[in-house]
């Protein structure tokens, strides 16, 4: 039988305050596995997590300080192109 299993393997908070995330889909069959693959997104400071993991929601409140978003939010506006 294959199944197909979707997981957040890693969460990691950059100095920014931003949220990286890496999502782990295992192709299984009979317990086993017999692919894989990774993605990668940036939660960052003052963006919508709602939709996320429940760990990645906790994580986001507990970094995500109004201090931390007005900081982000002042080095992405002045940061050089």
């Amino acid at each position: 039988m294959l199944e197909k299993i979707i997981s957040v393997d890693l969460i990691e908070v950059i100095e920014s305050g931003a949220v990286q995330v890496r999502t782990k889909t295992a192709i299984m069959e009979d317990g086993k596995q017999i692919s894989g693959s990774f993605h990668r997104h940036v939660v960052a400071p003052g963006d919508d997590y709602s939709k996320q993991d429940a760990r990645v929601q906790a994580i986001c409140k507990a970094t995500h300080t109004a201090a931390v978003v007005a900081a982000y939010k002042t080095a992405q506006a002045t940061a050089k192109p």
